[in-house]
């Protein structure tokens, strides 16, 4: 496995150590990157850096990354100012652009938002088409992605919310007024991130994944937790005037076919940088 070539579009917060681990373990890696001063951080990494915007159209040295085994499209969506219909666009152009490449495996990182709040536990058959999402435009990427199958392998992981190092969740409620303390968490620490990944990758594994820790405490337990911890200012806990709707994501089908042993399968155990 390790003569195989991995391309990670999108050396973000996730596809930077995404690469860096793939790259300790012999694999060729290659990564894309929107800004210049961060081609040095790739390299660092032992990942071969390229620029590449998706405007949406590709705009960059797309055609040497697609000179590889495995694609990794880890692009976090843009809409606000840019629409809901831009991030689809930028995946179908990517898409038109793999059908002509050596690409033999394409995994696509999307998101557990596109669950709306069901208020229960929700797996990955609950969603299957844009008319069923909360966030239809990633189930329309998703869609376009899944469209190169069967002539190629692919893979979709709807990671929980990314967490760990710098990502503090007290950070984020510190001093505010919170009413949806009640709520479960749908976390997932960078490190499992990567190692769901890293497992896909090498097992070559198929179809619909969620990527979320096992445990699911509430939002209050976390982040006073995290506010104490850190010394973050500890939010105001009220009770809702309406009951707050809510979701359990369920990780069973990515346990039960990677047997990936979670590194914190417990938020409240995350593990952080500073809270800084």
């Amino acid at each position: 496995m390790p003569d195989k070539t991995i391309t990670i579009l999108g050396c973000g917060w996730l596809g930077l150590p995404l690469g860096g681990a793939i790259a300790t373990e012999g694999f060729q890696v290659k990564g894309s990157t929107t800004t210049p001063e961060k081609l040095t951080r790739l390299e660092q990494a032992a990942i071969e850096g390229y620029l590449l915007r998706l405007n949406p159209e590709p705009q960059g040295d797309l055609n040497t990354l697609l000179q590889a085994d495995v694609l990794v499209i880890d692009i976090p969506p843009k809409a606000g100012k840019y629409g809901d219909d831009f991030h689809p666009a930028q995946i179908n152009h990517l898409i038109n652009a793999v059908r002509q490449s050596s690409i033999q495996h394409v995994i696509y990182v999307s998101s557990t938002s596109v669950y709306p709040e069901l208020n229960r536990v929700v797996v990955e058959e609950d969603v299957q088409v844009p008319e069923q999402s909360a966030s239809p435009a990633l189930v329309q990427a998703e869609q376009y992605v899944q469209r190169l199958a069967p002539n190629r392998l692919v893979t979709i992981v709807r990671c929980g919310g990314l967490m760990g190092y710098d990502r503090i969740p007290g950070k984020y409620v510190a001093g505010r007024t919170v009413d949806s303390g009640a709520v479960p968490v749908n976390y997932l620490h960078q490190n499992d991130a990567v190692g769901l990944l890293k497992a896909i990758i090498t097992q070559s594994l198929t179809g619909v994944y969620n990527a979320v820790s096992p445990e699911h405490p509430t939002r209050e337990a976390i982040y006073r937790k995290s506010c104490a911890d850190f010394g973050y200012a500890l939010p105001t806990f009220i009770e809702p005037l309406s009951l707050v709707p809510y979701k359990v994501i369920s990780p069973e089908k990515i346990i039960s076919d990677t047997g990936y042993l979670f590194q914190y399968p417990n938020p409240l155990n995350f593990l952080y940088s500073s809270g800084t």
